[in-house]
This record gives structure tokens, C-alpha cells and sequence, in this order.
């Protein structure tokens, strides 16, 4: 099957099936329509059929039974993880039968992957390196500021009181086995060396729970990819005028190995509650957040693979007082 990427061919499409019945998969340049044949049994619910956190587009009963859910979204909708492999550039997706609301795991599952040439020029220039792991399969952890569109790099480390901060984290994989990247923790400080005396503001806490989203409105941007982890950080009065310098520790990690002490959360002031970045039915990962999210056990630890860990700094920052001081993108 070969389609177009604004101009890039299709190479592959990879999908598992159940039975005889094929599932089918046609790639647009920027959408994915995907047909599932049902048994009789799942067409029974057909509200519990899932690609990603998306319903079925449409749905339609068999005079012979069963039926028949049609799938048609972009692949910026439905939780698509984008990922860059060598020369490839890869959209991934779970289809599912989810029978309860809130089971942990989908009673069926069929991994959906499209796979494009990565298009030319489709670099981070604006992505500065922090620390590479040698000996692990080759990882280099990244970490910039956006500008105010996300989609170059800033051009100013001035940021008005109130207006939002973009840092871009990524960790680039090359060989290594696809790995998700998470924020085990972030704060603010006056100082680009941590010490007992520094000033410090607390941005991320708890193993991945950002709790300046409860106070303020910072939030982590939708993943375009599993590898990449996109913070907006509203600024704060911590040290207003002075020098910022951001401290995160970055983990790549498992991502079918997700827990409560390696999550991304952050608070929906509209429902009310923590919401998980990566998957709305691991909210319940997230409920740690207001007290003390627990370690795992030692005996489970034996047992559990193992991540990757950067400490990263970014700064200087400066948070101006008015919002008619600095212009946010200066050009």
C-alpha cells in the first residue's frame, strides 16, 4: 500500500489480527481510516471499540450478524504516538475492546502502525543537548525553549509575568528499544548549581505530578511522540527580574511499564482532578499526586526494567513584572 505524506510514500502498514477477518488500514497523508469486522459478541458494544481514546467514526449491523466500526481521525487525534527511527518516521496506535470503563487493560488489543520516510529538514535545531548516555544504545537526552507557536526556537529567554514558558524535552533513541520519556521532577531555582542555601521553586514533584498546574495554569502540551515531552510553564513571582534556571530530571523509560512512580500527571481544573498526560484510563495513576506517590516494593523492583536517568538545567530565564515590558518572541 503506498500513500503520501505531503509528498513522502507510504512504506508500510503493520496490523495484527484477531481471526480470518482482516482488519483494514488505509494511511492518508495526514489521517488514518481504519475498518474492523466484528463478531457478534463485540458488536453487541460497540461504544466499548477504541482506537486510542476515539469512538468509531461509524458502526453498522450485518444481516448475517455481527457488524462492521469504521475508524476515520488524523493522526494528530486519538493519543497517535509519532516516533523517528533512523530515516523512518513512525505513527502508532492501539485498537481495542475495552468491556468496563475503568479496567486497567483492554480485553482485546491490535497494534496500528504506519510507517513514512521521514520528511527532509524535519530536525530540532532549537533543541539543546544536555547529557547523552553512551553504552545503552546510544541515547542523548535534549532539552530548549519553543516559541510562542511551538514551532521553532525561542528567540528570547524573557518571558512576561503570567504568559507561558514552552520547554521541549526529547531523548533521542537511535538504536536503543522505543522508550517514552518522563519528568520524574522539576523546579526552579535562582542558581544553575543546586545547593542546601539555593532558592528553589517547586514545578514538578511526586515522581511526574506537575503541581504548579493546581496553583497556576501550567500543563503539559498533547505528546506528538512518545520520545518528546512538550511543558508549559506558566511563569511565577519566584524570583521576578533575577535569573531562572530550570532542574529537571529526565527518565526514559518502559512505556508499557507505566506506574505510579513513573507517570506524567497534571491537574484539570475543569474535571476537577489529576489526568494523566498518555492515556485518560491511567487516571487513576495520578490519584498519588495529592498525597505521597509510593515507590515500588524491593521484591518488586527485582523484577522491573530499568530506566535511564538525566539531570538537565536550562537558563537563564528572566520573568519580566509587566507584560508591556517584553515582547514574548522578539524578532
Amino acid at each position: 500500500m503506498a500513500c503520501a505524506w505531503h509528498g513522502v510514500i507510504l512504506l508500510s502498514v503493520t496490523v495484527v489480527v484477531l481471526s480470518s477477518d482482516d482488519i483494514k488500514i488505509k494511511c492518508g497523508k495526514d489521517s488514518v481510516e481504519v475498518t474492523w469486522p466484528l463478531s457478534e459478541a463485540l458488536a453487541q458494544e460497540p461504544s466499548r471499540l477504541f482506537l486510542g481514546n476515539c469512538h468509531a467514526s461509524s458502526y453498522s449491523r450485518l444481516d448475517a450478524g455481527g457488524g462492521v466500526a469504521t475508524f476515520h481521525y488524523r493522526l494528530t487525534d486519538c493519543l497517535f504516538k509519532r516516533r523517528f527511527t533512523g530515516s523512518k518516521m513512525i505513527f502508532e496506535n492501539q485498537l481495542t475492546h475495552r468491556p468496563q470503563a475503568k479496567i486497567k487493560s483492554p480485553a482485546l488489543s491490535f497494534p496500528i502502525k504506519c510507517v513514512y520516510e521521514r520528511p527532509d529538514g524535519l530536525e530540532s535545531p532549537y533543541l539543546k543537548p544536555v547529557g547523552d548516555i553512551k553504552g545503552h544504545g546510544g541515547l542523548v537526552f535534549v532539552m530548549g525553549l519553543l516559541n510562542k507557536d511551538l514551532n521553532g526556537p525561542a528567540l528570547s529567554n524573557s518571558f512576561p509575568f503570567g504568559s507561558f514558558i514552552p520547554i521541549w524535552f526529547a531523548v533521542e533513541q537511535e538504536a536503543h528499544q522505543p522508550l517514552i520519556l518522563l519528568l520524574e521532577e522539576c523546579l526552579a531555582s535562582t542558581s544553575p548549581h543546586l545547593g542546601p542555601e539555593s532558592q528553589t521553586y517547586p514545578v514538578i514533584t511526586n515522581k511526574g505530578c506537575l503541581v504548579d498546574s493546581v496553583t497556576g495554569h501550567s500543563k503539559f502540551h498533547p505528546r506528538t511522540d512518545s520520545s518528546s515531552i512538550l511543558l508549559l510553564l506558566q511563569t511565577f513571582r519566584f524570583a521576578v527580574g533575577e535569573d531562572v534556571f530550570i532542574h529537571c530530571k529526565l527518565l526514559a523509560w518502559d512505556p508499557k511499564d507505566l506506574n505510579e512512580s513513573k507517570k506524567a500527571c497534571h491537574y484539570n481544573k475543569e474535571l476537577g482532578g489529576w489526568e494523566h498526560l498518555d492515556d485518560p484510563f491511567q487516571n487513576g495513576l495520578c490519584r498519588c499526586c495529592d498525597s505521597t506517590c509510593r515507590k515500588r516494593k524491593r521484591r518488586e523492583l527485582e523484577f522491573e526494567p530499568q530506566g535511564l536517568v538525566q539531570n538537565a538545567v536550562l537558563g537563564p530565564l528572566i520573568i519580566t513584572e509587566a507584560l508591556d515590558q517584553v515582547d514574548h518572541d522578539a524578532s
